[in-house]
């Protein structure tokens, strides 16, 4: 083999060693990226609140949980016009987490994560309160289910017709 062929076959293999690296790197960046260790039993502080069924928390990293099970009207989407009871309902968000820790469960058999990156979670606050179904049961969202059904659908739908029922929140202030 002459000198010429070595240095295309060195570059060649080099070449492909690069590549291949980049693809076991990229793969294992996103995966150490997306992969967050959340105890179901520890507590974790909430540092800021997007809206009525989203915040941030500190896990040792921020991240974004979406609340499971449940729907606010909009405030903060740009594609949208504030929603009638949406002020009110990120009012009450801030209300009940801001200067809490909330305790983070997900669903089994379902999904840990949305199509934008935010954790769907059951929340129980550091005092005990179950996020979720207190905002249902108030008025301050709607029940929600998308795609596969949650554990708690059945009580969030109850809780729901009781809301409506008596008018509370959403259900009495908007058409």
């Amino acid at each position: 083999m002459n000198h010429k062929s070595i240095s295309i076959a060195s570059f060649l293999a080099a070449g492909v060693v690069f590549v291949v690296g980049g693809i076991i790197w990229g793969a294992f960046a996103l995966r150490a990226h997306s992969e967050v260790v959340i105890d179901p039993n520890i507590y974790y502080p909430v540092t800021y609140v997007v809206d009525g069924d989203t915040f941030k928390v500190d896990v040792g990293k921020i991240i974004t949980i979406r609340v499971l099970g449940i729907n606010t009207p909009e405030t903060v989407d740009p594609r949208k016009p504030v929603e009638c009871y949406g002020p009110e309902a990120s009012k009450q968000a801030k209300a009940l987490l801001d200067g809490h820790k909330v305790r983070l469960v997900f669903n089994p058999n379902r999904e840990t994560m949305d199509k934008y990156g935010r954790y769907l979670m059951y929340v129980y606050r550091d005092d005990g309160l179950f996020y979720n179904e207190v905002m249902v049961k108030d008025g301050y969202a709607r029940e929600y289910t998308f795609g596969t059904p949650y554990s708690f659908q059945p009580e969030f739908r109850a809780d729901q017709k009781v809301a409506q029922k008596a008018k509370l929140g959403l259900w009495g202030a908007c058409k």
